[in-house]
């Protein structure tokens, strides 16, 4: 079920720093647009990006290949650091003026990223606005480029149910895209994720 080389994460198990270096390379571009996906901010994903890596490589002896597939493991932690961040965030109070120069630098960096990914900021929008269970089954989908079963495994439903969330979440982008007036070329989307 593992999606690494086993002597990999035997030694990253054993603590050597390379094979640390080796697993972080490999994951941590779709950890971090997972995280940009569901928190909207570039800098909170790149930190809680950071902060799913440091704790994945802290706990790797709790990692189990024959119940999930590394990838699965990491993007769970991640998942489950971005709902802290969002449940703390909620409770920050920041000056008005502080809010308004934040917001428009995150805005820039959000367009400039999904750019860089072929994608929209209307799009990015929509994404924002689904409900969380949503969003994330759509981005570990899309961005993760997990399956059903690991979505699953990821934010603790059953295969079917993950299925659903991402089918649910498609519609209302779609719906939400088109009263907009903005077309999505979506098999192009599967394609990149």
């Amino acid at each position: 079920m593992s999606d690494m080389d086993p002597e990999l994460l035997a030694r990253a198990r054993a603590g050597q720093e390379s094979a640390g270096i080796e697993l972080y390379a490999a994951h941590q571009p779709a950890v971090t647009r997972l995280c940009l996906a569901l928190l909207g901010d570039i800098s909170d994903a790149e930190e809680v990006a950071q902060d799913s890596f440091v704790y994945a490589f802290r706990n790797i002896g709790r990692y189990d290949p024959t119940r999930s597939a590394f990838r699965t493991w990491l993007c769970m932690i991640a998942v489950s650091r971005c709902r802290n961040k969002r449940r703390r965030r909620m409770f920050e109070l920041l000056p008005l003026t502080t809010a308004a120069l934040s917001q428009s630098a995150t805005t820039r960096e959000v367009e400039q990223a999904l750019a860089a990914r072929g994608l929209r900021l209307q799009l990015w929008q929509a994404l924002q606005d689904l409900p969380g269970d949503l969003r994330e089954a759509v981005a570990l989908r899309y961005l993760g480029g997990l399956r059903f079963r690991e979505i699953g495994e990821a934010t603790g439903c059953n295969d079917k149910t993950a299925q659903s969330r991402v089918r649910l979440g498609v519609e209302r982008l779609r719906r939400a895209l088109s009263a907009s007036g903005d077309a999505l070329d979506w098999a192009a989307l599967e394609t990149s994720g």
